[in-house]
């Protein structure tokens, strides 16, 4: 006898991949709006309304690249 598996029995038998947001995605989330609402609110043109839509998607790298150059790294 052998023990082959049937295809449906393999396909029963992967393992299902399911992704669950962390609590760092939350906070991302609410810097990107508040980015978002910083950089709309200040702007005075439609043009620098749009950069500061791409603006509030890179805030952690501007974060990051200013505070390490206050730490002179």
């Amino acid at each position: 006898m052998t023990t082959e598996t049937k295809p449906n029995e393999q396909e029963y038998n992967k393992k299902k991949d399911n992704y669950r947001g962390s609590s760092s995605d939350a906070v991302y989330a609410f810097g990107l709006f508040g980015a978002w609402f910083y950089y709309i609110s200040t702007a005075s043109t439609f043009w620098e309304g749009l950069l500061g839509v791409l603006k509030g998607f890179f805030w952690p790298g501007f974060l990051v690249y200013e505070f390490l150059k206050y730490l002179n790294l």
